[in-house]
């Protein structure tokens, strides 16, 4: 933690992420009951980039001039049209708690795509053991879940499957792109592109001529507004000031309990149901994002512990 973050900035900072992304998946599937999923996504992210841009016009008068145009209108609409709209797409025949837990598996992608495609550096062997475990906690998920539904969200699985792959490509992408006092212009920018590419997706699928703002119930526009106020504005702020404040690692330990809150809300709020193999998937998956988030903590336990053994023999 660096001089000039504050314990208690970090810790509302924290807070935040934890707790807002934990409840964005609720705040999806109630909007789901009466918004498209492309049109409502695209919503959010046009409201929440103006919003932010307008904010950043009063800081200066260019607050996106200077930024890499390309790289950043491509991560944008692959993390927020590619990995936020398609899971939203996905959740009309995923429960919310499973989507929150294949999204969970994030860390894991990046950490393959990075492995394959960008540094090409060989993950160590706890590394590679995180990924076995997460990925058969996959498996586990989405054959219940594919069970359950009698194969029909075999689709809606694969889509959300295929918004972790773009998320976590946009990650990549937007890497080092700026420095950490160009993140909210960053940001700003990557919520209009992909709301933009979002609002292209809605008018293709046909969404405008179905779409009747009166048939709307006041939760779903509360819960709209939710999502772009405190998913897209609160936490992804808190997110991006987090980044240049504190390690990595630490920061990313959202995806570990984010997912557990997806699923306690909706076990208790939607009644979705969970069953004892989608009760273990969650845990082996929780448990593979840890060791890819924590492997060198991980190794330096295991080696202290091996090493104590050692000096009792």
């Amino acid at each position: 933690m660096t001089a000039d973050a504050p314990r208690a900035r970090v810790a509302l900072a924290f807070t935040c992420i934890l707790l807002v992304w934990g409840t964005t998946y609720l705040a999806i599937a109630i909007v789901l009951r009466g918004l498209p999923p492309f049109a409502s996504a695209a919503l959010r992210f046009l409201l929440a980039g103006s919003l932010l841009w307008a904010f950043l016009r009063l800081r200066g008068p260019r607050p996106l001039a200077g930024l890499p145009a390309r790289p950043v209108i491509l991560s944008g609409v692959l993390m927020c049209a590619g990995g936020n709209g398609l899971t939203v797409f996905g959740m009309q025949g995923v429960a919310s708690g499973t989507a929150a837990l294949l999204n969970a598996t994030i860390p894991i992608c990046v950490t393959l795509l990075d492995w394959g495609f960008f540094n090409k550096r060989r993950p160590r062997i706890w590394t590679v053991l995180g990924l076995v475990i997460g990925v058969a906690g996959v498996a586990l998920v989405v054959g219940e879940t594919v069970s359950l539904s009698g194969g029909r969200g075999l689709g809606y699985v694969a889509l959300i499957g295929l918004a972790v792959a773009t998320w976590s490509l946009g990650t990549l992408v937007q890497r080092g792109l700026v420095p950490p006092d160009r993140l909210l212009a960053l940001g700003c920018a990557q919520m209009l592109s992909g709301g933009v590419a979002l609002l292209l997706a809605a008018t293709l699928h046909g969404e405008w001529a179905d779409f009747h703002p009166g048939t709307v119930t006041a939760g779903g526009w509360l819960a709209l507004g939710y999502l772009v106020v405190f998913g897209s504005l609160v936490a992804q702020t808190s997110y991006l000031w987090l980044l240049a404040r504190v390690p990595a690692e630490k920061v990313t330990t959202y995806a570990i309990i984010n997912p557990a809150i997806a699923l306690v809300l909706g076990g208790v709020v939607l009644g979705e149901a969970v069953t004892g193999a989608s009760a273990l998937g969650a845990l082996l998956v929780l448990a593979g994002v840890a060791l890819v988030l924590f492997e060198r903590q991980v190794a330096a336990t295991v080696a202290r512990i091996l090493g104590a053994g050692r000096g009792v023999v």
